[in-house]
């Protein structure tokens, strides 16, 4: 088809086993392959595909009522470098069907297509991800062979699962599809159940009757199936970790899982690092599990820097730091933004405010970027969240800076109470008033 090593390839699909043969065979030749989510707009799709330049584009025609022929018809006509798009399923104008995509194998020569493959080497970009910053446009993020490889290995080595199997409805445009799913997956010989959309009476099917070891996702989700009238009828005899990460789990809820499953683990990690870096040990206590982000990866040197770029003490608080080849290339066509993310010594800015405990784990506070300054003081509003929602009669919290004549800004809390449960603003500003400064 043409397509050569340190090209970029696109597709624009749910989680279905097409998506994975095209990545593999992507990236196998040195190629670079990108995720579209099927939930973008076509100025979403335009800007991404204009930034990436992708030569190919395999794409589905149509998904839970949403047409995306002409999508693909307005993206092939406006951009000369995309080549040209394959349809995943249904026929659409001027698009190759998939069926003749794949007759092409019959055409490649074995000792070209061996030699393409031993060309590839490891610290070459190997996918391309999307992320939204705290402002601007999405940055494309390059991660390499060698940053996918080692952190699905690390993140298996924490996770002691044999032979895994795991449910994937993350969006392909997610690193937790592509490397914290299907990679973990890939390296631990596993089996992956795709599931084109989070759906929660599919996944308790799929749990009971494929018996799933592996099972977890970002707290939303488990709250979803928590709340499933099927849930408590679920077998979930097979799940030998259940896992969450992406936000903190509320206390009722890690209380209801310790009592399902017999390992628990709380992960941290993001784009930048391919892999999650921090982990929950099986020994965690409801408080660790509740109130840190785990334990960092021996395999991943972590720091805690002050703005002074001063190591931390214990307690004190600063920015999460990594080192390492496995961390993000390059932000793709963004020189002054790759350059920024990194120290001058290698060290990777997460952007995130954190301390280290005595007992080695590390407690998140929140975004420097979401940091609010009240009188001087700086705020993270996630501090604040996370003792509000330790509130019996709180559900879910979120805070927010707002503009005050006297400290410039002061926190508003948005409460959302657990049922059949009662507050007043006045209540809970002395049960803060307890705690922080």
């Amino acid at each position: 088809m043409g397509v050569k090593k340190g090209d970029v390839v696109a597709t624009l699909c749910t989680p279905r086993p097409e998506y994975w043969v095209i990545f593999l065979a992507t990236t196998s030749i040195g190629a670079i392959w990108m995720g579209l989510n099927p939930k973008y707009s076509l100025e979403e799709c335009r800007y991404i595909i204009g930034d990436a330049k992708p030569k190919r584009l395999f794409a589905m025609a149509e998904f839970e009522g949403r047409d995306y022929s002409p999508m693909v018809s307005s993206l092939l006509s406006e951009f000369d470098f995309l080549e040209q798009a394959i349809a995943l399923t249904e026929p659409m104008p001027g698009a190759m069907s998939y069926g003749v995509f794949l007759e092409g194998a019959a055409q490649i020569e074995r000792d070209s297509y061996r030699q393409t493959i031993t060309a590839v080497d490891t610290m070459d970009p190997a996918l391309l991800v999307y992320t939204s910053g705290s402002s601007g446009r999405p940055k494309g993020a390059l991660l390499s062979h060698y940053g996918l490889c080692f952190g699905a290995t690390a993140q298996n080595q924490h996770f002691k699962v044999t032979q895994p199997s795991i449910i994937c409805s993350f969006p392909i445009n997610h690193v937790a599809c592509v490397a914290d799913t299907c990679c973990v997956i890939l390296v631990a010989g596993g089996t992956i159940y795709f599931q084109e959309r989070f759906d929660p009476t599919l996944v308790l099917k799929t749990v009971a009757a494929e018996r799933i070891s592996l099972l977890g996702g970002v707290p939303t989700m488990i709250l979803m199936l928590l709340d499933h009238p099927d849930f408590k009828q679920t077998d979930f005899s097979s799940v030998a970790l259940f896992i969450w990460g992406g936000a903190a789990m509320p206390e009722p809820t890690i209380k209801r899982l310790q009592k399902l499953f017999p390992r628990l683990m709380n992960v941290y990690g993001m784009t930048e690092t391919a892999a999650n870096t921090t982990y929950s040990r099986d020994d965690a206590s409801l408080e660790q599990l509740r109130d840190t982000i785990g334990h960092p990866s021996p395999y991943m040197p972590c720091r805690i820097v002050n703005t002074e770029g001063k190591i931390c003490e214990i307690g004190e608080q600063g920015e999460l730091q990594f080192k390492g080849d496995y961390l993000l290339l390059e932000y793709l066509n963004r020189p002054e933004a790759t350059r920024d993310v990194y120290t001058h010594d290698g060290w990777l800015h997460t952007g995130d405010v954190g301390y280290l405990r005595d007992d080695g784990a590390i407690t998140l506070i929140g975004r420097m970027s979401d940091m609010f300054k009240s009188g001087g003081y700086n705020v993270y509003p996630r501090e604040i969240e996370l003792l509000l929602e330790s509130h019996p009669s709180v559900d879910m919290a979120a805070v927010v800076g707002v503009p005050d004549p006297l400290y410039q800004e002061v926190g508003a809390a948005y409460i959302q109470l657990k049922p059949g449960c009662e507050a007043t603003g006045e209540m809970l500003q002395a049960f803060c008033k307890e705690s922080l400064a």
